[in-house]
């Protein structure tokens, strides 16, 4: 096999880099907004709408066919997360709703936190990589939900940057999913 020839194999692929790549995407920017570093502006929501929701739609959906439970209720719950939260942001604007409250906020944070808890507690048999993703995401709900009840921006940008990190390290596991299946042999860790 010469380097240009491209081996076209029959073999099930995983969705859940596309799903980690794009969750990583996606909540780095949010968490930079959080963390006041740029604003809460429309790549936020475009991505929020595709890469949070039709593409973790399509991961969770591809996820079930692969018989994974875990990545199905993850990648599952967390596009309607991202299209709830475009939701809360968009129709107010469109006249739809009124606008959330901080408190509001609050408990619509905290039941993502309970969801993000149980799969904090899955990830404890599925890796350290996975158990950091989970664990930086309990932080950043935890921040965000102090930083709304009390109204101190300091945990909300605390938050941001529990969020920076979560989502670094989901695009790392993405990525070097993806690497490292190209390349047939492990160049990026994943433990």
């Amino acid at each position: 096999m010469t380097q240009n020839e491209v081996i076209i194999a029959n073999k099930p692929l995983s969705p859940t880099p596309l799903g980690l790549c794009t969750f990583g995407m996606l909540t780095v920017l949010l968490s930079l907004a959080n963390a006041g570093i740029i604003g809460l502006t429309s790549p936020i929501i475009a991505m929020g709408v595709f890469c949070g929701g039709i593409a973790l739609i399509i991961t969770a959906w591809f996820e079930w066919k692969n018989s994974n439970l875990f990545g199905f209720v993850t990648f599952g719950a967390f596009a309607f997360f991202w299209l709830s939260f475009i939701g809360i942001l968009t129709l107010p604007a469109l006249g739809l709703a009124e606008p959330a409250s901080a408190l509001d906020l609050a408990a619509f944070l905290f039941m993502w936190l309970l969801l993000a808890i149980a799969l904090l507690i899955c990830a404890l048999r599925l890796g350290y990589l996975l158990i950091g993703i989970m664990g930086t995401l309990v932080i950043l709900f935890i921040c965000l939900i102090l930083g709304y009840v009390t109204g101190t921006v300091m945990f909300t940008t605390l938050g941001g940057y529990a969020g920076i990190i979560t989502g670094l390290l989901a695009l790392y596991v993405g990525a070097a999913s993806v690497v490292n299946d190209v390349y047939q042999k492990p160049l990026f860790p994943l433990f």
